[in-house]
């Protein structure tokens, strides 16, 4: 036998009127268990299907309490007991069990067990037999367990073999009784005045008799399982009779019992789903909702971000047209600027040439004036002299010849500077005439730059334009991200909702596939 360890000896008390509901096939696999079930035991409810039923037994109870309920449900018969069962981490809880074979085709296919909360008296009961049976020897009497009953062993048993009588044994026993006591009776007042009377008087008395009998051992038992069978069939399970195991009728009140006690497990599961279901499926409606009303922000937005995206659409058009005739301006202002490149490129040469021309004149105008000063110092020299010799003039002579050859020499220096001075006017007016080509030039660039700033102008605004509709849609889908989250965490909502709905859809499934019609 399995030896489930360790145990802590701590009791965990189950709650009034709750259920304990397990089905299991024909081998004793778990097939089902209810949340009761799962809860009390400790186990998850994966860690119990398909998982041999002895997993909760409880070293405490004798194998013997085993073997009984196995050869009882073996046979198609029901079987109860008070069981102590062990919880995951060794805590133990006590149960009356009720475990009844599931039958078809006369084969024993699986096994449903319904338990309640026992009295602390049926638990110092089950506690003392267990003692009993494990320690035979200590003075009490010899006890073994029978179809969950308990019976004692050898002839202290022969006094309750008259409880298992059948109804037929038992009304065979009453008759033969009555019977021999007429006939008994009938020879005793034979041949006196008081044989007929006596013989009558045996007779209704032993009719009431066994009429008595019959009503207290048959018929108000048939009418309490008549009742709870009619309570049954009207969707009452609240009602509940006791029933004597030793009795025929209490027999048949008991699987009335269980009968009762099973329908009550099986919707008490069912009503435990559906609102698990019904709350899974609120939650689900409700999340449905809020994905509806998140969805219509989403397309509220989407609406807003393809109207923003529109107009960038329109502004990026613009901004690239505009661009267009910046390119093109651009390219004018280029050409002028190499125009005017060129024109200022002569106009410095001629304005070397000029400051060239404007050196040689200082060269020219350095010899006349040397020129003039030694004019004048002959000129002084020929009054001084000509003041010395008066009528002689003989020096005279000769400095009127240095004049003239001074003379001669300005008037070449004359005729030189003359050239020069008509050279560098040219110049100068050649100059002007590129001076003023070049105003043009700069007056052409300057309107094109004012164009090219204008157009500037205009990209700046619609830059605006368009970072204002891009930060719409930055806003928009801002608002698509949210709402997009909110949409993810209300699908993983409701996909964990409908794995949950699915394992109790599951777990009712489980719960009534025992029945069949």
């Amino acid at each position: 036998m399995r030896t489930n360890l360790p145990v802590t000896q701590r009791e965990v008390e189950i709650s009034d009127g709750a259920m304990l509901v397990s089905t299991t096939d024909a081998q004793g696999r778990i097939t089902h268990a209810n949340a009761v079930f799962v809860a009390v035991s400790g186990y998850d409810y994966d860690e119990l299907l398909g998982q041999p039923h002895n997993l909760v037994r409880h070293p405490d109870v004798p194998p013997e309490a085993f073997r009984d309920m196995w050869s009882t449900i073996g046979r198609g018969r029901p079987w109860s007991g008070v069981v102590k069962n062990r919880c995951k981490n060794g805590d133990h809880y006590w149960v009356l069990a009720n475990v009844t074979p599931v039958v078809r085709n006369g084969k024993n296919v699986g096994y449903i067990s319904v338990r309640t909360k026992p009295t602390r008296a049926q638990i110092a009961e089950a506690e003392t037999l267990y003692q009993q049976i494990r320690h035979p020897g200590n003075g009490g009497p010899r006890v073994r367990l029978h179809a969950g009953g308990v019976r004692k062993v050898g002839w202290r048993d022969w006094p309750q073999r008259l409880f298992r009588l059948s109804l037929t044994q038992r009304m065979t026993g009453a008759l033969g009784l009555w019977l021999s006591v007429l006939i008994v009776s009938h020879l005793a007042g034979a041949g006196t005045t008081f044989g007929p009377v006596l013989d009558a008087a045996v007779l209704l008395v032993g009719a009431a008799g066994v009429v008595s009998w019959f009503h207290w051992a048959v018929a108000e038992p048939l009418k309490q399982c008549t009742n709870l069978a009619a309570r049954i069939a009207g969707c009452n399970l609240e009602g509940d009779i006791s029933a004597d195991m030793r009795h025929p009728i209490g027999k048949l009140i008991r699987n009335i019992r269980l009968i009762n006690l099973n329908m009550q497990a099986i919707v008490e599961d069912v009503r435990a789903e559906v609102s698990s279901i019904t709350a899974a499926a609120e939650e689900i409606a409700q999340g449905s909702n809020y994905l509806a009303e998140h969805s219509e922000e989403q397309s509220s937005s989407v609406e807003r971000t393809a109207s923003a995206m529109e107009q960038i659409t329109s502004v990026v058009q613009q901004t690239a047209s505009t661009a267009r005739q910046v390119e093109n301006n651009t390219q004018e202002v280029s050409r002028t600027a190499g125009t005017g490149g060129a024109s200022v490129a002569d106009l410095v040469k001629t304005m070397k040439s000029i400051n060239d021309a404007s050196g040689r004149v200082t060269e020219v105008i350095k010899v006349i004036e040397s020129i003039a000063f030694q004019t004048n110092i002959l000129a002084l020299n020929a009054a001084v002299e000509a003041a010395r010799a008066g009528e002689m003039g003989k020096g005279f002579a000769v400095v009127a010849g240095e004049v003239r050859v001074l003379a001669n020499r300005s008037g070449e220096s004359a005729k030189e500077i003359r050239a020069l001075i008509t050279t560098s006017s040219e110049q100068v007016n050649q100059g002007s005439h590129h001076v003023n080509s070049a105003a043009e030039i700069i007056n052409s660039m300057v309107r094109s730059v004012s164009d090219v700033t204008t157009l500037v102008q205009e990209i700046t605004h619609a830059a605006n334009e368009q970072s204002m509709g891009v930060s719409e849609v930055n806003r928009a889908i801002s608002d698509i991200e949210r709402t997009t989250q909110q949409n993810a965490a209300l699908a993983q909502q409701n996909a964990a909702t409908s794995k949950r709905l699915k394992q109790q859809a599951g777990t009712l499934h489980r719960a009534v596939q025992i029945f069949r019609r």
